[in-house]
């Protein structure tokens, strides 16, 4: 998809319908892992079987393996899905050093062209070094991640605003703490395995390049160790507010109870009066006085308006 190749010491582009790795020169190429020239560069240069099945695999995990001259790195370029909160999807990429070519494939062509274009930014200030490629590729689908990371961040602050709200859809909070709970899981063990991965590549390479770029490398590791970090930190945080939705939840049926409380205690003395002019007895002196019903009437009244403000008083109402 994309050619870079050496002119004096700096990358430039050129065009390429088929990789050709015979150059002597030194290249990095961005394709597609479908890429039928990259599968049959593979086969034709004898790359063993498990490597092969690694790289074409789209379920594989973050791995350094060490070929004939040279290596393969696979990491996780991040993508939200929006088919649920908060999911992502992940597309392999594949960095394939040989000699003196490098190969980024990954089977998303979104993520290719986004990592191409940035590492021709990047790389724009800096002369070709097949390591320090490596670097760079490596920290652009870092920076990524951690962008990732910020956008939880937001997310589940925007969730505690919701979950304020007292019109909010119970279930599609707990929902959401669901799967933000899942995601984090998943990035967790993700971003190990790529610290894993990250100091196997540099300690692959050779100690003068070791000296060079441990500053580069070191700070790769600080980044995905940050990662891992903010991420539990951010797991933590659900639990807090999966806790917080239950606190709310509970004081609103609380309230919710004491209101109906309220009502009983109004209506418990009328009912008492209702009842005792509701017994069958021959000699009731309400029932021939003139005024009888009206004093029963006020009587009910006076007392639930009583107890009605002494209830506000109470803060019940």
């Amino acid at each position: 998809m994309r050619l870079f190749s050496v002119a004096e010491g700096r990358l430039e582009e050129e065009k390429f319908d088929v990789l050709d790795l015979d150059k002597p020169v030194h290249q990095v190429f961005f394709t597609h892992v479908s890429n039928p020239s990259l599968r049959e560069w593979l086969f034709k240069n004898d790359f063993p079987e498990q490597i092969i099945e690694d790289i074409l695999s789209e379920d594989q995990t973050p791995v350094f393996d060490i070929i004939p001259n040279g290596d393969v790195t696979i990491l996780k370029h991040l993508n939200f899905s929006g088919e649920e909160y908060l999911d992502f999807d992940t597309a392999n990429i594949a960095i394939i050093k040989i000699k003196n070519k490098l190969i980024v494939a990954c089977d998303e062509d979104k993520a290719v062209v986004e990592i191409s274009k940035k590492f021709e930014r990047r790389m724009r200030l800096h002369k070709a070094d097949i390591i320090y490629e490596i670097y760079t590729i490596i920290d652009i689908i870092i920076d990524n991640s951690i962008f990732m990371s910020d956008i939880i961040d937001v997310s589940l602050e925007e969730l505690e605003n919701e979950i304020m709200n007292e019109s909010i859809d119970e279930k599609l909070v707990q929902e959401k703490i669901y799967y933000a709970r899942r995601t984090l899981n998943r990035l967790v063990k993700l971003f190990i395995q790529e610290n894993e991965v990250v100091s196997k590549v540099f300690n692959s390479v050779s100690v003068a390049k070791k000296k060079k770029m441990k500053y580069e490398f070191g700070d790769l590791r600080e980044h995905i160790l940050f990662l891992v970090k903010e991420n539990r930190t951010l797991l933590d945080r659900t639990g807090y507010l999966l806790n917080f939705h239950m606190g709310i939840m509970s004081n609103r049926m609380n309230a919710a109870m004491q209101r109906l409380t309220a009502i009983t205690i109004i209506f418990l003395p009328l009912t008492f009066i209702v009842g005792n002019y509701g017994m069958n007895f021959k000699y009731m002196p309400e029932l021939g006085w003139k005024y009888g019903y009206l004093f029963a009437i006020v009587l009910n009244i006076s007392v639930a308006v009583s107890i009605f403000l002494w209830l506000k008083k109470k803060k019940w109402l």
